[in-house]
């Protein structure tokens, strides 16, 4: 006789072992149907193989990082929000800083914050319809269209109210 005891499940009967993994015993499960037909052939899956589309899978994957490397840098832009303004101000010839810095601050923020959610939700997009092997290269430029139409929302509305953007515009309609 050994001084060894038995490891976990050695002398469980296979009814203890369903049992105590909580599973229902044997005569209660049906049995499975396998359908028979005929063995798959190397040509049968071809189809399914020709439907990956590696250019496709390339161009998605080239806008999907595209769009990151912007999403961070034009972010970061929006999270410094005045200065950002004043480039683009002095680039359309407005006379004067843009002032607004509270509602720059709080609209940059969430402008930012849009970027990358809407980018999220892009390469989320992307990824389902590459994995299902469907045309997905035109997802990341509707993604970034939509994106950049609410950021652009987001950024016009400190600007809008800021007063040397509100006089430089009303000049240039008087003209």
């Amino acid at each position: 006789m050994t001084d060894q005891r038995p490891q976990y499940g050695e002398i469980a009967t296979i009814e203890e072992q369903r049992r105590a993994a909580g599973l229902p015993p044997l005569d209660e499960v049906a049995p499975a149907v396998v359908a028979a037909g005929p063995p798959e052939s190397p040509a049968a899956a071809a189809p399914a193989a020709a439907r990956s589309h590696p250019v496709d899978r390339f161009a998605t994957i080239g806008l999907l990082a595209y769009g990151l490397v912007n999403v961070v840098v034009t972010g970061l832009s929006y999270l410094d929000f005045s200065t950002a303004m004043n480039e683009m101000m002095s680039v359309l010839g407005v006379d004067g800083e843009f002032t607004n810095f509270a509602e720059g601050r709080t609209w940059g923020t969430i402008a930012a914050v849009v970027l990358a959610i809407g980018w999220s939700l892009t390469a989320y997009f992307s990824i389902r319809r590459l994995r299902s092997a469907k045309r997905s290269w035109w997802v990341p430029l509707v993604g970034a269209a939509i994106t950049l139409f609410v950021a652009s929302i987001c950024a016009a509305i400190p600007l809008m109210n800021d007063p040397a953007f509100i006089d430089f515009i009303g000049k240039a309609a008087g003209r």
